[in-house]
């Protein structure tokens, strides 16, 4: 049985599941801010080819990119 809440298979897909990559990923953040936006372009990035809409997943992490270029400038 596949558990949607804790394991979902677009979550899951590959070697690591994607909540440790994103963990690791956004430590180095300067701000909690950034970090969260580094870690929603990692999430929909990551389960892009997953859930059956590569391209609004795309279109969402662009969304999230943008906001965190902004940031930063």
């Amino acid at each position: 049985m596949t558990d949607l809440v804790n394991h979902p298979p677009h979550y899951t897909a590959g070697a690591v599941e994607a909540i440790d990559v994103i963990e690791g990923a956004v430590q180095a953040g300067p701000t909690p801010m950034s970090g969260y936006l580094q870690g929603q372009v990692l999430k929909y990035v990551l389960r892009m080819w997953l859930k059956g809409n590569p391209l609004q997943d795309a279109q969402k992490a662009q969304w999230y990119l943008n906001r965190l270029i902004n940031q930063i400038q």
